[in-house]
């Protein structure tokens, strides 16, 4: 399994529904509220044959009230 994190900037508002949204999914490993440029951090596992990339576009952006994402792709756990 491969880690990856997406940072999510949601509409005014939205945090808590898309937050809500995602658990409720099941698609995601945990999800954190942040301050700063985005909202939420949220961590996802994926097998190592899947792409994060078409993971985030089908599972993740169509979720209403994501404004923005940023990923963050991962190589090693200390």
């Amino acid at each position: 399994m491969k880690a990856f994190f997406v940072q999510i900037k949601t509409e005014l508002g939205k945090a808590y529904d898309v937050a809500t949204a995602i658990a409720d999914a099941e698609i995601a490993s945990e999800v954190y509220s942040t301050a700063g440029g985005y909202d939420l951090l949220v961590k996802f596992y994926l097998e190592e044959d899947q792409d994060i990339g078409h993971f985030v576009n089908e599972k993740l952006h169509p979720i209403t009230g994501i404004k923005d994402t940023h990923t963050i792709t991962t190589f090693r756990a200390f």
